[in-house]
């Protein structure tokens, strides 16, 4: 669940919803050219990177193999390797997946994950007390 809404959350595929011919004419494709072009893309990828190390810290571990064992110099290649695994979902769901229409977008948030996520926190909750 979390994967999907970091792919919703940074604007990728399949959740890059189609605009209409008339305001990709005036939309920010037009607007931005050469350099301010690069930048405002430049920050859609430096989002992408950042959820991805957001998830490998969060649900990989880190830059441990085994957790609680360090191995100083091989640390930051364990990290970026998690992290390129994070950013091959990214790539992989580009290819692989069908963009979602409005409709199908809001009934994926409304009557799925959020149902989803608040009887989890309900029941690790009540588990919990």
């Amino acid at each position: 669940m979390f994967i999907v809404s970091m792919l919703a959350e940074t604007n990728r595929h399949p959740f890059d919803l189609p605009e209409a011919e008339s305001e990709l004419v005036s939309g920010y494709n037009v607007e931005y050219s050469g350099m301010s072009f690069a930048l405002f893309f430049l920050g859609e990828y430096s989002t992408m990177f950042f959820m991805s190390s957001l998830s490998t810290i969060l649900f990989m571990g880190g830059s441990f193999i085994i957790p609680g064992i360090t191995i100083l110099f091989i640390e930051p290649f364990i990290f970026g390797f998690k992290t390129i695994l994070f950013i091959f979902i990214f790539v992989w769901a580009r290819a692989a997946l069908p963009r979602y229409r409005y409709d199908q977008l809001m009934r994926l948030g409304w009557k799925v994950f959020c149902p989803v996520t608040l009887s989890i926190v309900i029941f690790l909750s009540s588990f919990l007390v």
